[in-house]
Order: C-alpha cells, then structure tokens, then sequence
C-alpha cells in the first residue's frame, strides 16, 4: 500500500506490513488467497463483477469456519470481538 501512512492517519486504523521471510505471518492472507481462488481464478479481472456478486462471495467466506479460529466464522468472532469493546 504505497499510500498506508495516508490512509492510517485518515482512518486511524494501524497498517502492519510482514517481515520479509517470515511465512507464518502471513499464513491467514495465503489461506484466504487460496480460498479466493476457488471463486475467482488467477488473473480475473474484477471489473466484470458486480458488487453484489463480490460481497456475495465476501458473505460466504466470513460464514466458513476456520481451523485457525477454532472452527468458529470470521463474523462469529468479528462479532463476539465487537461486542466486548461496547
């Protein structure tokens, strides 16, 4: 992200970047790019969806379970996260 210094100051939302030759801190991204696949192949071009059809397959992959977070979903946990802080 060539503008994250921007966009942490304008959002107030904390850009982390991995260290170079650390996989396992990006296991989680690697993961969900291979998820990804199975919706869009290498090299689609996005422009020829709708936004309808991107936050359809946002929807299912935030209702699939993870091993990595105990077989709960990413809402779930999303959720549970939000209403801690409230």
């Amino acid at each position: 992200m060539a503008k994250h210094k921007s966009f942490t100051v304008a959002t107030k939302v904390n850009v982390y970047f991995c260290d170079p030759q650390s996989p396992w801190q990006r296991g989680t991204n690697e993961n969900t790019n291979g998820l990804l696949r199975q919706y869009f192949p290498r090299k689609t071009d996005l422009s020829g969806y709708s936004q309808a059809d991107l936050d359809k397959v946002a929807l299912r992959l935030n209702q699939r379970p993870r091993k990595t977070l105990d077989f709960e979903t990413p809402a779930s946990k999303l959720q549970a996260s939000v209403a801690s802080i409230g």
